[in-house]
């Protein structure tokens, strides 16, 4: 069972050890490759998708030699297993619910993930605790050599990597951050920011990328152009504005302690109160009790309360490994029961 295989309950990228890391939950950078003389993954049948995997399983493997690597075919594992993968960012909901060969691979610490037969042949992807794009790159430049010598790359001299999808074409890079960031919610000031990333380019999207709302606070800023730019100049253009957001929610988060200080003691009790004595809970009430915690935490109102259990919260609460934790599936109304159950209890650790 992959779930068993994981050497910590959360990831490196969630342990909150990063620059930064009161309110940029990680930073990502994952390139999009597609192997030279073969069909895209769309177009291609069972058997071409299937020489496709095994290929990059036997890349993968070489790879392991220098960075050990836990390797997965997924077209038969149990929906449960994905869900979970999902949920740990190491594989996208495409990769999760498509079909024909695929496969994902990833490290002990969960840092770097591989994912074979998504939209892309390829899609690598390192992930850092806090503020460290910059690091994360640095760490996804040799291995995406080290694979490339192991496989051509499909490449055009003009227009860069070619990917399934135009928006991709050119470095195959997307960048992101993923950002807490509850002052410019409850104060009304997010929109502004949005508005402002949009204009350079940036996506804003919700936890889980593109395709999702915002829930809990929790945001993903990351470039839309990738064609006619050099991988330098889209994380620069990302860390131009990132300071300037961190910077905004300190400010406000200042602000709010100041002016609203016994509001927002009520609204973090509260978050906190249900989140002990609950019965019941769905995941998007869980989030957003959660990002009030976590903010409660983070500016010193809570105590008794510490971020490697919020992030355990955050994690161990979503609907796959709820499941798993309890070895079996579970109908939406028992998730919501068992939800509850695991929040009271690792509170009431907490509190014991």
């Amino acid at each position: 069972m992959i779930f068993e295989g994981f050497k910590s309950e959360v990831g490196e990228w969630l342990q909150g050890t990063g620059p930064d890391s009161d309110l940029v939950i990680s930073s990502r950078v994952r390139l999009a490759r597609n192997l030279a003389n073969s069909p895209f993954t769309s177009v291609a049948n069972e058997d071409q998708s299937r020489k496709v995997a095994d290929r990059i399983g036997v890349a993968l493997d070489r790879l392991g030699t220098g960075l050990p690597l836990q390797v997965h075919p997924l077209e038969n594992r149990p929906v449960v297993e994905r869900q979970v993968l999902v949920e740990r960012h190491l594989v996208s909901h495409e990769l999760a619910t498509g079909d024909g060969p695929r496969l994902v691979g990833f490290d002990e610490t969960e840092s770097f993930s591989v994912m074979g037969n998504e939209e892309d042949h390829l899609r690598l992807q390192v992930m850092k605790s806090g503020n460290q794009l910059d690091q994360a790159w640095e760490q996804m430049c040799p291995l995406e050599r080290a694979l490339e010598e192991e496989l051509q790359f499909a490449f055009h001299s003009k227009y860069g990597y070619l990917t399934a999808c135009p928006t991709n074409v050119g470095t195959g890079l997307r960048a992101s951050v993923m950002l807490h960031l509850p002052a410019l919610v409850i104060t009304g000031q997010i929109e502004q920011v949005t508005s402002a990333a949009t204009k350079i380019h940036l996506a804003v999207r919700g936890l889980f990328g593109e395709g999702t709302e915002a829930q809990g606070d929790f945001f993903q800023i990351s470039n839309q152009r990738t064609l006619g730019l050099t991988e330098e100049q889209i994380l620069d253009n990302i860390a131009s504005v990132l300071p300037r957001i961190i910077e905004y929610e300190r400010k406000l988060r200042e602000e709010l302690l100041e002016r609203r200080r016994e509001r927002i003691e009520d609204r973090i009790g509260r978050a906190y109160g249900i989140l002990s004595h609950a019965h019941v809970m769905t995941s998007k009430e869980a989030l957003e009790h959660l990002s009030l915690v976590r903010l409660g935490v983070t500016m010193g109102l809570l105590d008794g309360v510490s971020m490697t259990q919020v992030n355990r919260m955050f994690l161990h609460s979503q609907p796959g490994h709820l499941q798993c934790l309890q070895g079996e599936p579970l109908s939406s109304d028992d998730r919501d029961r068992k939800r509850a159950d695991l929040l009271r209890g690792i509170l009431g650790d907490s509190a014991g």
